[in-house]
């Protein structure tokens, strides 16, 4: 039988995409036929803020994208442990700050 062999495919990055772009924030809008990540940076007290990059995908990259993700954020975990959400206060700190009681709750 003819086995295939993989293919191999040499990505070239230059000096100005190697650099990076960072971004804290992320839009997602969809059509029928295409997937659109808009990435930006949302800096504190600014009322605005540009797209620096836009990537356009089919919905099969997309979904390849998520399960690329889903697997690299598993090996993270496993190594480094969980990560944790904004929303999620640290198990080990002790909260910080003023406490804010429940309105409903001092009635």
């Amino acid at each position: 039988m003819n086995e295939q062999q993989p293919i191999q495919i040499n990505i070239e990055v230059d000096d100005k995409t190697a650099e990076g772009a960072y971004s804290n924030f992320a839009i997602i809008n969809h059509t029928p036929a295409e997937f659109i990540v808009d990435f930006t940076t949302l800096l504190p007290g600014m009322q605005r803020a540009k797209v620096h990059s836009r990537i356009v995908m089919t919905p099969q990259h997309a979904k390849s994208l998520l399960l690329a993700l889903q697997d690299n954020v598993a090996k993270y975990e496993a190594t480094f442990g969980a990560i944790k959400m904004m929303n999620e206060p640290p198990a080990t700190l002790a909260p910080m700050g003023f406490r804010i009681e429940d309105k409903q709750k001092l009635s």
